[in-house]
């Protein structure tokens, strides 16, 4: 099973569950609970959250989920919002979220967004919450180049990852911001690594060049979009999957690997922007 490892030497797996959305509909709420017990029984024990999704509700879904399973071999990740991340809120915001999770840490917090507090204050309450044991590691999301290095100026030393929108078919992550985290030794976590924009999946899942690798490994064309992202040794990815044939699927890349030629092929598909790109993000 592919996995990836943070600088602390912590190994997680290449791909987890992403949940934003879930949680919301009690009409799915057994569907969706199965597909992450199933992700978990199946090797996939990092879940991601944030207490933004359904203003909590997705972390209580996840902590039913988890109920019962040894803790020690879960990864559990969930998010602050930016205007939570200061010292007047960031410590209520951690505990409601380990309430809602029913669990006594996180493994990894992350700054949802950059925001108003000063990153000097994140970083400290984020390495206080480190010495007090509410959480084992931190990080942020939808941070670019200049984002990071205003990080690194305030003290962000510690950061073990950077959340943002990355898939086939949004690269731009990969001109510049990839390479500066592999510089600091931080991993690039991609969130949905499927597409949400109908049109462009489409685009990505009728193309040749992807048809072609998924017919020759005997896998599905989104699959080929996740083997892609992971190829990377410094990549992970948590797609959100609310069926167990969904989660299935997911699993079955991590024993799966792209040749170099492949990788090659796909890329020149959807070729990696040459000039510096705003940030992908919704």
């Amino acid at each position: 099973m592919k996995t990836v490892r943070l600088k602390d030497g912590t190994v997680i797996p290449a791909l987890g569950q992403g949940t934003w959305e879930m949680g919301e509909d009690p009409s799915k709420h057994e569907q969706e609970l199965g597909a992450l017990r199933y992700g978990i029984e199946h090797g996939m024990t990092l879940i991601d959250t944030a207490e933004m999704y359904g203003e909590g509700k997705s972390e209580q879904l996840v902590g039913e989920a988890v109920r019962g399973y040894d803790r020690s071999k879960l990864y559990l990740v969930s998010k602050v919002y930016p205007w939570n991340a200061g010292r007047e809120h960031i410590f209520k915001s951690c505990e409601q979220s380990l309430k809602r999770l029913g669990t006594d840490y996180l493994d990894l917090y992350l700054l949802h967004w950059r925001g108003e507090v000063p990153l000097s204050e994140t970083v400290a309450c984020m390495n206080e919450l480190v010495k007090k044991g509410m959480i084992r590691h931190w990080g942020v999301s939808n941070f670019d180049v200049s984002d990071m290095e205003d990080l690194m100026a305030a003290g962000g030393e510690d950061c073990v990852t950077d959340q943002v929108l990355y898939h086939l078919g949004s690269r731009g992550v990969e001109y510049d911001l990839v390479p500066w985290l592999k510089k600091h030794n931080m991993l690039t976590m991609s969130y949905s690594p499927l597409v949400r924009t109908v049109e462009l999946r489409k685009r990505i899942v009728t193309h040749p060049a992807v048809i072609k690798v998924a017919r020759d490994h005997q896998i599905t064309e989104t699959q080929v979009m996740l083997a892609f992202l992971i190829h990377d040794p410094a990549v992970f990815a948590v797609p959100k999957a609310a069926s167990i044939e969904h989660v299935q699927q997911n699993r079955d890349v991590l024993d799966m690997e792209l040749s170099d030629e492949e990788y090659a092929t796909l890329s020149q598909a959807f070729p990696m922007p040459d000039h510096k790109v705003e940030l992908d993000m919704f």
